[in-house]
């Protein structure tokens, strides 16, 4: 039986019933480690165009999210004739495992992650998500924010369970970590966000292998190209998920994409503390490929 993982706007039990087709794709990965890229990578390998014929939300639906009723996202989904490909938060031990489909998680180096999160969390409305998920308002007056070093310092030491908080470093580390077990597994495929960066061109044409997709070779210049971050900026009023409104700026869901922006935050001792919490959560094999090709201190 998966684990259940839950969060007061995600449950992961909702998969537990879904009808699979051969050849779906679902994508798992961690809260600001490049989800939206690979549905949009998804989305312009599997429509070979980049006039998408649907926002990227309705072509990608988030199915463990409770905003929407899960018999609403069940029906999308029955009804799109194209080969699928969803959205999870949830890692793969979470997900009833199908031979037929191909998970494909991205891991992002986790202090970039988190810094991406912190910045995330000033463009939510609170208040709506609060609304949406039927918990109160909070008080008129919200306390003042934690500034980013001492947010990030006290993300990196916080002692909880995965499961718990999946976006915490026991959790993200967790989640690669499992998907890292299976790396072997013929319908698992990890993508490491920094080769995305490096190379967008090449990861996308490893990625269109491991989906047995083949694109015509004129067409690939302007798939690549709809899938920079610049590019998805422009398009953020179709490309950001968020249907439900809880964005206050939909283009600063977009912020950098860039690496190593916590090295301006983090002192070299802080440094050497999240690398010796980080060897007490993942295996060294994992950590080596997941800060190989970060620049600076990794």
């Amino acid at each position: 039986m998966p684990t259940r993982y839950r969060s007061p706007d995600e449950d992961s039990a909702r998969w537990l019933d879904f009808a699979f087709r051969a050849g779906d794709i679902v994508i798992s990965t961690r809260s600001k480690s490049g989800t939206t890229w690979m549905q949009m990578i998804c989305a312009l390998l599997v429509f070979q165009t980049p006039e998408l014929p649907a926002p990227l939300p309705v072509l990608s639906p988030w199915l463990d999210w409770l905003i929407t009723p899960r018999d609403e996202v069940y029906a999308a989904l029955a009804a799109q004739a194209h080969r699928r490909f969803i959205k999870t938060h949830t890692p793969l031990d979470g997900l009833p495992l199908d031979p037929r489909v191909t998970y494909v998680v991205v891991a992002r180096h986790p202090l970039d992650l988190a810094v991406s999160l912190y910045h995330q969390g000033a463009n939510l409305d609170r208040d709506r998500l609060r609304e949406l998920i039927g918990r109160p308002h909070a008080a008129a007056t919200a306390p003042e924010r934690v500034p980013l070093h001492d947010w990030l310092t006290a993300w990196i030491g916080r002692d909880v369970e995965p499961v718990e908080a999946l976006d915490s470093l026991p959790g993200v580390l967790w989640h690669l970590s499992d998907a890292w077990a299976r790396r072997h597994d013929d319908n698992v495929l990890l993508v490491r966000f920094a080769d995305l960066l490096d190379d967008l061109a090449g990861q996308m044409r490893r990625i269109a292998d491991r989906l047995a997709i083949t694109v015509p070779g004129p067409a690939w210049s302007a798939l690549v190209d709809a899938a920079t971050f610049e590019q998805m900026r422009i398009r953020a009023a179709d490309v950001v998920p968020d249907p439900a409104g809880v964005l206050k700026d939909r283009t600063a869901f977009f912020r950098t994409g860039r690496a190593g922006l916590w090295q301006a935050v983090l002192t070299d001792a802080e440094h050497r503390r999240y690398a010796a919490r980080a060897a007490t959560l993942a295996p060294p094999d994992l950590l080596a490929w997941l800060h190989g090709s970060h620049p600076g201190r990794a």
